[in-house]
């Protein structure tokens, strides 16, 4: 069986880019976010179940964003209601993905709430991406449609980045140049291989 590490990282720290990395130097790596939005999408198999909790939420182009955004920070609680829909569907494609990956040494669990969820409890071990403060929020508002009170909302939702850091296995700094990150990367995959016995 195949070791499983979870990656993960608050709003802007580039986890995103980092997962990008280990897959392209040969690492399987299973990205919840993605998954989230082919579910979500044109024909998506959660767009029905959403529909019927949310109407008029979702159409021919899949889930209607904005609009889901709006009702969740309008009422907090339906949040919850939302991620009962998507989480379980999440967790079955993730056993897929286990199922097809289990004679690699190792696979990674790309998972933006990962501790904010409790997914910790059941892995091998936990990468962390982090950088400074301010250059998360200079990343996070430069993407369209952000404002400085929607980063402060989700900031609000997820676990402070030291609480992250102190509780991760290993931590990838992205706070550096792309090429400094890409080495960090490149440095764990041999040490992350060691603990699961190589190929």
């Amino acid at each position: 069986m195949a070791l499983v590490y979870g990656l993960t990282g608050s709003i802007g720290m580039g986890k995103s880019a980092v997962a990008s990395m280990f897959e392209k130097m040969g690492v399987p790596v299973f990205d919840a976010d993605a998954q989230v939005h082919i579910m979500q999408g044109p024909g998506g198999k959660a767009l029905p179940a959403i529909e019927s909790r949310f109407p008029g939420t979702t159409g021919p182009a899949g889930l209607d964003r904005a609009k889901m955004a709006g009702i969740v920070l309008a009422h907090p609680h339906e949040r919850k209601a939302l991620e009962a829909i998507i989480h379980p569907m999440v967790h079955a494609e993730r056993r897929k993905f286990l199922r097809r990956t289990r004679s690699r040494p190792f696979v990674i669990l790309d998972i933006p709430l990962l501790f904010e969820l409790h997914g910790e409890r059941k892995l091998d071990g936990v990468i962390v991406v982090s950088a400074p403060a301010w250059k998360q929020r200079k990343r996070v508002l430069a993407r369209p449609g952000m404002t400085a009170a929607k980063f402060r909302h989700i900031l609000k939702l997820q676990m402070p980045d030291a609480l992250k850091r102190q509780k991760a296995d290993h931590i990838i700094d992205t706070g550096t140049t792309f090429h400094r990150t890409r080495a960090q990367v490149r440095a764990l995959i041999p040490c992350l291989m060691g603990k699961a016995g190589g190929y």
